[in-house]
Order: structure tokens, then sequence, then C-alpha cells
């Protein structure tokens, strides 16, 4: 039904598609990209399984929306890849969250604010870079069936 194919011929740029063709639209668009990580925590003032010092593999999704540039690229993931490396796991992988993080109980809740933050502070930092991109939403998940999220229209309240 479908068999394999070798392309006839590979397109090029200014040949078979010109360089104004690249960006197709002028839309806001949303890309998103999840990372995990690996971290203790306890939590204060609570009484449950969570006061006692334990473990999670965290997976976090971005969602960052924007406005393609002239090669029809909003942002590429590999720079939020580097983001996420440089300014915001170094804080988070391998850690110990009571200690690397600002004072706060290191609930899902709180966590995901706090990534959203330095995410959104990472974006602004690049503004030239990227065409009006935001932060739309950051979900933290905590085990593979919970998760907290925070959302650009909460955030800007």
């Amino acid at each position: 039904m479908y068999g394999f194919r070798i392309v006839d011929k590979l397109q090029k740029i200014d040949e078979d598609i010109q360089r104004n063709q690249l960006k197709y639209h002028s839309k806001r668009v949303l890309v998103s990209k999840e990372f995990t990580f690996d971290a203790a925590h306890h939590l204060h003032a609570y009484e449950g399984k969570c006061k006692n010092l334990h473990g999670h593999t965290y997976k976090v999704v971005f969602g960052i929306s924007g406005f393609v540039d002239d090669i029809g690229l909003m942002i590429d993931f590999g720079d939020i890849k580097e983001i996420w490396k440089n300014e915001i796991e170094i804080f988070l992988d391998h850690r110990y969250l009571n200690e690397t993080l600002p004072s706060m109980n290191t609930t899902a809740e709180n966590m995901v604010v706090w990534i959203y933050e330095k995410m959104k502070e990472s974006l602004l930092n690049r503004k030239n870079q990227y065409q009006q991109a935001r932060v739309e939403f950051v979900r933290l998940y905590e085990t593979p069936t919970s998760y907290a999220e925070a959302r650009r229209e909460w955030m800007e309240e």
C-alpha cells in the first residue's frame, strides 16, 4: 500500500522554493516541549506520607506561543532545551528541592509557579530573538497521573 520511496529531487532554496514562501502564515502558534527531572523533597505542616523525605521523577511540560519568523519558526525546540538546562533544571535535577528553591513548601502547586516565572523571565531576556514569545502554560507532573498547572491568564491576574 505505502511503499518506501526515495525522493526524486531534494528541494533547493531559491530554486524550488523561494525565501518569501518559507513563512506560511502570520498566526500565533503554540509549541510544547517536555522534560523530566529527579528530585527529593518533603512537605512542611502536612500530615501524610509526604511529610517525610522522598523523591519523584517529575515531568515538566511547557506551552510557549508566539509568531513565526521569516522562515516559519516561532522558537527552536533546541532553544527551549537550552533555557531549561541552563536556567531552570540546574535548581531541580537531582537536588533536595527544599534547599535549592526559594523559601516555600515544595508542593507541585508552588513549584509550577516558580518554574513558570523562570521560563517567563528567560523569554523576556530574549525578547528580541523571538516574535512576542510568551509562556502560555507550565504543567508539572509529580506522578504520571497527578499534576499542577500554571496558566498565563491566571498568572497575570
